[in-house]
């Protein structure tokens, strides 16, 4: 019988599209990929360090496995892999931890699946980690994160991406190309781009070979792909030109994520961000300009070092006064090795609480707002294959989630949808459906 290999991923999509790119390495050498939640030979988990308790879940997620297969074989990969290695080690269970460089070489550092003593390391320094190695994820008929670009070469003061993942650095536009046409190929009909700093893409060999614009106008003509959109970019890498061609496009949909972090001009300083709010404010208004049905989304850190009540409240004022969609709210916290972790003025662990729990409210009212802007709309939504108490979701192109009652002549079709209500769970109900149907 084959060996079988399951994955636990934590984290981004960056990690789930490697997640995947390193299922399909196991496939190659043999292995039958099973559920997380069954017996298996080799639990590989992919683990991250930028949320809270990375410890704490590594160590659960190696019980759990455990529990299904006692004498299972545990690999431990990613970020926090690449971090803390021998506290990783130390964790029971775990056969072997692999750094940013060796993660992707993981079939050949198994071998026989021999369990020893002491958990094997294989970690080299960061600064080694300087190659770009393609990964999508596959499994979702309806949607794939195409990874672009990894690394990155900003030094924000909280943050421990690099010393993660290490320089910028990117694949040839025409292998991203073939890459989205082989995705085109197996049905799926929406692919976002993701990477660590995906504006920075067009890095090989620490020189700027390409922009990425570039490698948006060539995307745009992959046939077969219906939507491409564009994950997490900096605001000072998207630039008018990049705006101006995707409120253009039939392709690229119209939404941007777009991280703030901060909209005190002190606090981003004391980040280490590459921009001012001015100039977020400027990409804002350029987008709703172009496209005012555009869904922007932003991320936020509150309780930063040094942070005053005025500092938040003057955040908050600016986010309320940005025509956004939605905010993903982070609580700062410590990260050793950063230069944040040093500064003075660490803001209560209380007041963080409470200024998390007032932007989630904005968040919230914020959401509503733009889902109100769409009501008695026709939406042009992809419906995926999920069902929960009777109904299935989707997405519109302005990244409005849509529900329905179950039809399994929907799944990863998009068609056009009236918009009826915002549900008290906070989705919008489909109210009619156009019965445009591509069986496959």
């Amino acid at each position: 019988m084959s060996k079988r290999v399951a994955f636990y991923t934590l984290g981004c999509k960056l990690n789930f599209s490697e997640t995947s790119a390193i299922g399909r390495i196991f496939q190659d050498a043999g292995y039958e990929p099973a559920p997380f939640n069954s017996r298996a030979d080799v639990y590989v988990i992919n683990t991250c360090s930028v949320t809270d308790n990375a410890d704490k879940k590594c160590r659960k997620v190696v019980r759990e496995a455990l529990k299904y297969s006692p004498d299972a074989y545990v690999a431990i990969v990613g970020c926090y892999a690449q971090l803390k290695p021998r506290e990783i080690a130390e964790i029971p269970g775990v056969d072997m931890v692999l750094g940013a460089a060796e993660k992707f070489n993981i079939i050949e550092h198994i071998n026989d699946l021999t369990k020893q003593p002491k958990a094997l390391i294989r970690h080299a320094p960061i600064d080694e980690t300087n190659q770009f190695i393609p990964a999508f994820s596959i499994g979702d008929r309806t949607r794939t994160f195409l990874k672009v670009q990894d690394g990155c070469d900003y030094s924000c003061t909280f943050c421990t991406i690099p010393m993660a993942r290490g320089i910028s650095r990117s694949g040839t536009i025409a292998e991203l190309v073939d890459q989205a046409e082989k995705i085109a190929a197996s049905g799926v009909k929406e692919i976002v781009l993701t990477g660590v700093n995906i504006g920075d893409f067009g890095i090989r060999n620490g020189k700027r070979e390409d922009r990425f614009l570039d490698l948006v106008k060539e995307l745009d003509g992959v046939t077969g792909i219906d939507r491409f959109r564009i994950s997490s970019i900096e605001p000072n890498l998207l630039s008018n030109d990049i705006i101006d061609f995707v409120s253009q496009s039939n392709r690229f949909v119209p939404h941007f994520h777009m991280p703030l972090q901060s909209g005190s001009d002190k606090v981003l300083r004391l980040m280490r961000r590459r921009y001012q709010r001015e100039l977020y404010a400027e990409r804002v208004a350029r987008i709703k300009a172009l496209m005012p049905d555009c869904c922007i989304g932003v991320d936020v850190i509150v309780g930063f070092p040094g942070e005053s009540r005025e500092d938040f409240l003057e955040t908050y004022h600016f986010l309320n006064g940005l025509d956004i969609s939605y905010l993903h709210v982070f609580t700062y916290s410590e990260r050793e090795n950063t230069i944040a972790a040093q500064m003075e003025g660490a803001v209560p662990g209380a007041q963080r609480g409470e200024r998390s729990k007032m932007l989630h409210i904005l968040s919230e009212k914020k959401r509503r707002a733009f889902y109100q802007t769409q009501l008695e709309r026709t939406q042009h939504v992809l419906f995926e294959g999920d069902v929960k108490d009777g109904y299935m979701h989707g997405f519109s192109r302005n990244y409005v989630k849509v529900r329905t009652p179950y039809d399994p002549l929907l799944v990863n079709e998009i068609v056009p949808v009236r918009l009826s209500h915002i549900t008290d769970e906070g989705e919008v109900e489909a109210a009619e459906i156009t019965p445009v149907y591509n069986t496959h």
